[in-house]
């Protein structure tokens, strides 16, 4: 089974399928995606629209870099501590 990555745009497009009354059976085999696939997609994506996606994908960057930026702090700290023992 071949592996297709689809993008948030096209998941959208295809829940939009099945949210205007197209059973899931027909819009997976349409799109040649499975019915666990299709679940997993409503769960995480249902009701979502467009501008939605978007503040998402936005709340997603920002929170990847605080959590890089506190990984960085961490590190700095337990240097300092290291240092401050003389171990270095």
């Amino acid at each position: 089974m071949s592996s297709k990555r689809y993008t948030e745009e096209q998941i959208l497009k295809v829940l939009g399928e099945i949210d205007a009354g197209a059973s899931m059976a027909s819009v997976g085999r349409s799109h040649g995606i499975g019915l666990q696939t299709i679940y997993g997609w409503r769960k995480k994506y249902a009701g979502m629209s467009q501008s939605d996606l978007a503040e998402f994908k936005a709340l997603q960057e920002e929170n990847r870099r605080l959590k890089r930026i506190v990984a960085n702090q961490a590190m700095d700290i337990e240097m300092l501590k290291e240092l401050q023992k003389g171990k270095w």
